[in-house]
């Protein structure tokens, strides 16, 4: 039942934690309203879908871009049903997709590589992957300086040189 009115099947469920101390509130869909909790929206589980779908100059005019990539070799999956669900079919569908994914990635984080840092598990790398690491960030390296983008240059420089 709804913590507020008491009357109504609780159907929104919100967890805050200030100060270390967790608070649960269970509500209908009415007394969340009130509280000003959006619930019913459409595309909510896929938001990506929504801005995908859009009309107008925003990123599915980048997805379509006027040139058909074609299906995925592996999965067939096109990007009309990436455009639909906001979900690829395969790892192998961003390198297919590759040029229309960039541009999109560009729009929506304001550039098209990851500057974050590398997660490489909960042990250093085998002897085995050295040297596909070493590969990897030789070519993030490559790409950060085409780009000018030296900070990265310098992090990646850096992390060659201590596994080397």
């Amino acid at each position: 039942m709804c913590d507020r009115c008491g009357e109504r099947k609780a159907s929104i469920h919100l967890t805050q934690i200030v100060d270390n101390t967790v608070t649960t509130a269970h509500l209908c869909e009415a007394c969340a309203a009130d509280q000003g909790v959006k619930t019913g929206e459409p595309g909510a589980s896929l938001p990506l879908s929504g801005f995908l779908g859009a009309p107008g100059p925003g990123a599915a005019a980048v997805l379509t871009g006027g040139v058909d990539a074609g299906p995925c070799s592996f999965c067939g999956a096109s990007l009309g049903d990436f455009r639909e669900t906001g979900r690829l079919g395969c790892p192998h569908c961003y390198a297919a997709f590759e040029p229309q994914l960039r541009e999109l990635l560009r729009r929506i984080h304001g550039a098209s590589q990851h500057v974050g840092r590398l997660y490489l598990g909960a042990a250093a790398p085998a002897t085995a992957e050295v040297p596909k690491l070493l590969a990897v960030w030789r070519e993030q390296l490559r790409r950060a300086i085409d780009t000018e983008n030296f900070e990265l240059a310098a992090e990646l420089r850096d992390r060659i040189r201590g596994l080397e």
